[in-house]
């Protein structure tokens, strides 16, 4: 079981890595926009790629947050639960945490694939939609294998 475990740290880890660079390439690329602005040379396309960028940055992200478990959590509700009580219900908000993102990136790729059936792209500069809508999708699946392996950390005794 340590293997599972540990495979869902490296790959949220992974993808937390591409998630600060898409974050850093967004912030230096609005930089560099508004320094050539000033000289009446936007960048083009700006806009167009920042946005595809934020859903890869916030997509790439929740992984390892929900690992480090660095989302708000309302402990004081459940701190009064006998232990039992506790226990089922952080299984079952897991289990529903997991449905969600599975209904998220089934969806995700559906539209991912219509995206490319169509030849669906950016305004501007034409760039693809289905590969950022595609990892997205990915990223919720890989969601759910970090909340499975917390649901297997609190059934085990080895959660906070």
């Amino acid at each position: 079981m340590r293997k599972f475990l540990n495979a869902a740290l490296k790959i949220s880890e992974w993808m937390d890595i591409i998630a600060v660079c898409a974050l850093t390439f967004m912030m230096s690329l609005t930089m560099a926009d508004v320094i050539f602005r000033s000289f009446g040379r936007p960048i083009i396309g700006t806009y167009e790629i920042v946005g595809l960028s934020s859903a890869i940055t916030i997509g790439f992200a929740i992984p390892f947050t929900s690992w480090k478990r660095g989302h708000v959590f309302m402990d004081f509700v459940i701190d009064r639960l006998p232990q039992g009580k506790k226990i089922l219900l952080k299984v079952t908000t897991r289990l529903l945490v997991i449905l969600l993102f599975i209904f998220i990136g089934v969806n995700l790729f559906m539209l991912a694939r219509e995206y490319y059936v169509s030849h669906e792209v950016s305004q501007t500069i034409r760039l693809p939609i289905y590969p950022f809508v595609y990892a997205v999708g990915l990223a919720c699946f890989v969601e759910c294998y970090v909340i499975f392996c917390d649901m297997l950390k609190v059934l085990g005794g080895d959660h906070e």
